[in-house]
């Protein structure tokens, strides 16, 4: 039998610190009592509390609305942008942009939302939905890149060059040879994006206005106010949601990678046919 690595131990360590902290709120959720010192008793009642806010619903439709329209438009342009990158001949270019890109990630977000707060009130724009939508737009597309980059750094050049030359057309090429082989890319990209976005705080801390607000600033909002159980719930609902957004990713992605192999051993045994 072999003995657990000292890397194995430090992961578990790691993995325990990050979640106690998850668990503690979600245990404390079905507490009967108004506070997390004692445990009194089970009770659905702060999710019952929780579904009957009509501000909070709201508030969570808000948040998915925005993460979800910033995620497709930061996906579309994102996915074009990694293209463009590496469409560039010239290495020097290509790392200067792909540097221009990882600024933007490294970037605090403090400054991110203190600029765009600057920037739309210097435009007059006022401060509410769409502020934030642009907002989150901007800090997701770099994610993207990012995530795409790869994929069309892995394309053969074999596979463009023999699309060409059965015939098909740059736009044949384009949707029909490259888009389904950076796949993956685009759908990991997404997926980050949407979740960046869907537990934002300080970006759009300073970008919201006009009674708009997101899940994450009205958590931050009502904490302040003092303890209540029903951000517990709260809590856990989007625990639970998180977590079956990624599960459903592994299995879009174990559905994309297996399709991707039996169409590579059809194609290898039409080959050894001929």
């Amino acid at each position: 039998m072999k003995k657990p690595r000292f890397s194995s131990l430090y992961l578990i360590f790691v993995f325990i610190i990050l979640y106690t902290p998850i668990f503690y709120l979600i245990f404390y959720s079905f507490n009967a009592g108004g506070n997390m010192n004692h445990f009194t008793g089970f009770t659905w009642e702060h999710y019952q509390t929780l579904f009957s806010d009509q501000r909070i619903l709201v508030i969570v439709l808000d948040t998915l609305l925005i993460a979800l329209l910033s995620s497709l438009v930061a996906t579309i342009v994102g996915t074009f942008g990694a293209l463009g990158i590496a469409g560039h001949k010239k290495a020097a270019t290509r790392s200067t942009l792909l540097t221009l890109n990882n600024v933007l990630m490294v970037s605090p977000d403090v400054i991110i939302g203190a600029s765009f707060l600057i920037l739309f009130t210097s435009l007059g724009i006022g401060l509410g939905f769409g502020s934030v939508l642009v907002s989150h737009i901007a800090f997701s597309i770099p994610i993207v890149v990012l995530m795409v980059l790869p994929k069309v750094n892995e394309l053969d050049p074999a596979l463009l060059n023999a699309a060409q030359d059965l015939g098909a057309s740059k736009a044949q090429t384009f949707w029909r040879v490259i888009i389904p082989y950076i796949t993956p890319g685009i759908l990991s990209g997404f997926f980050m994006a949407f979740t960046y976005s869907l537990d934002d705080f300080a970006v759009t801390f300073f970008v919201t206005g006009n009674g708009f607000t997101t899940l994450s600033v009205e958590i931050y909002s009502r904490a302040r106010q003092g303890i209540s159980l029903e951000i517990n719930a709260l809590s856990a609902v989007m625990f639970i949601f998180a977590l079956l957004l990624v599960v459903g990713y592994y299995f879009v992605n174990q559905y994309s990678r297996s399709r991707r192999q039996r169409q590579k051993r059809h194609a290898q045994a039409e080959v050894t046919l001929r």
